[in-house]
């Protein structure tokens, strides 16, 4: 498709959608980023709505600065995905019993683990770093010192939301039928708490007093409020990665056990909130991605659609002008309390037919009505990934 200007900013805010489609609300949180003067640029994706602070689907590359806003609450939140060696034909014809197990094995919800992981006793789990990893939690910030016990009984668990694990199969070309296992959860509570409590000091800080949007406050690089968000916000990413990698290894051994046949590619993992640090046209930023992917040339990459309409398996473009980024997810056309007053568990049981899911009103929320058309919005940044794979969801598993 490429990009249109959102016109009135003063760096460049490139969008991969129609400009004036975009919600007032967050058309206006974009031209307040695009004022920022640490701002080099912004790419916007194709699933663009109002977030807090910065907008969901923004890219944002600054200048010796970060917005702890722009990366979100849900620190390193993104997507793992695997294919297996079954077909459709090796599943059972009633999927309830597999939803169960899944639910067994892997908490959901608010739900957290009776004791923490052990990763020795995880069959397949890679074992390095896990002592260094734990050791560093006590550098982090001494306000979340208290939340230890629970971040290890949250590791290789899913939480509630927009927060998911299925199973799939591939659609159409030679593979067609083939079964995929793919999740999406973040930081869980610990990740949540440290990022709020980073905004909450960035807020209070001078140089951010005459923001347009307090919310978007930044920290400046070479100052210790930089130094200490950074070094929180590397260990939060870590967490969400090692989370995500501790549920698939639990997944993939569940299904080993059902499937005793069964062999699997390399995983494939993404973050679609967190901060790189990048170089552009000569310049080194620390690019912010909020509901957005990194897509340099060949990275795999997963962005899903919602509880009824499947997901894509993608490889990046490496497109320099959308910050080698594309988007996380078809993006919420309806929040979720319009989603709630606008459809009925009927609705949901309607749009989720042929999958194996929750249909009560706990999840109507996420049904597939509140978000927009995932195939539209691949089509809208079909310069920045090409597909590898189109998958649907035949079980769905939600907190």
């Amino acid at each position: 498709m490429g990009f249109s200007l959102l016109a009135g900013t003063r760096a460049p805010v490139r969008v991969w959608t129609d400009p004036y489609g975009i919600e007032p609300q967050a058309a206006k949180q974009l031209r307040n980023i695009g004022a920022l003067p640490w701002v080099q640029g912004v790419a916007v994706m194709p699933d663009v709505h109002f977030g807090k602070g910065a907008t969901v689907g923004s890219v944002i590359a600054m200048r010796q600065a970060v917005s702890p806003a722009a990366v979100g609450v849900d620190i390193g939140c993104g997507m793992s995905a695997v294919r297996t060696s079954l077909t459709a034909a090796d599943l059972p014809d009633d999927l309830a019993g597999l939803r169960r197990a899944v639910e067994d094995a892997i908490p959901v919800g608010f739900a957290q683990r009776d004791e923490p992981v052990n990763p020795r006793r995880v069959r397949g789990l890679e074992q390095r770093g896990w002592d260094d990893f734990w050791r560093r939690f006590t550098d982090l910030d001494r306000r979340v010192a208290q939340l230890e016990t629970r971040a290890r009984r949250q590791l290789g668990t899913l939480g509630g939301g927009n927060h998911f694990i299925e199973v799939c199969l591939e659609q159409g070309g030679v593979d067609a039928g083939r079964v995929w296992l793919i999740l999406h959860s973040g930081s869980r509570n610990i990740g949540k708490e440290l990022a709020e409590r980073h905004i909450a000091v960035a807020r209070r800080l001078p140089h951010n007093a005459d923001l347009p949007d307090r919310d978007l406050a930044v920290f400046l690089a070479g100052t210790p409020e930089m130094d200490a968000y950074r070094r929180d916000l590397w260990w939060a990413q870590e967490y969400a990665r090692r989370n995500r990698a501790v549920m698939l290894t639990v997944l993939m051994n569940l299904m080993r056990d059902r499937f005793p046949q069964v062999s699997y590619d390399e995983p494939i993992s993404c973050h679609h909130n967190y901060v790189a640090e990048e170089t552009y046209e000569g310049v080194d930023v620390l690019v912010t991605r909020k509901g957005a992917i990194r897509a340099g040339l060949g990275d795999l990459g997963i962005i899903p659609g919602s509880m009824g309409t499947g997901s894509y398996i993608v490889r990046g473009s490496g497109n320099d002008w959308s910050y080698r980024s594309a988007s996380h997810g078809a993006g919420r056309r309806m929040s979720r309390a319009q989603a709630k007053r606008t459809y009925s568990t009927a609705d949901l049981a309607a749009q989720t037919s042929g999958v194996e899911c929750r249909k009560d009103a706990g999840v109507v929320d996420e049904i597939p009505g509140a978000y927009k058309d995932i195939n539209e919005v691949m089509a809208q940044q079909d310069d920045l990934v090409e597909v590898v794979a189109h998958l649907k969801q035949v079980i769905c598993v939600k907190g």
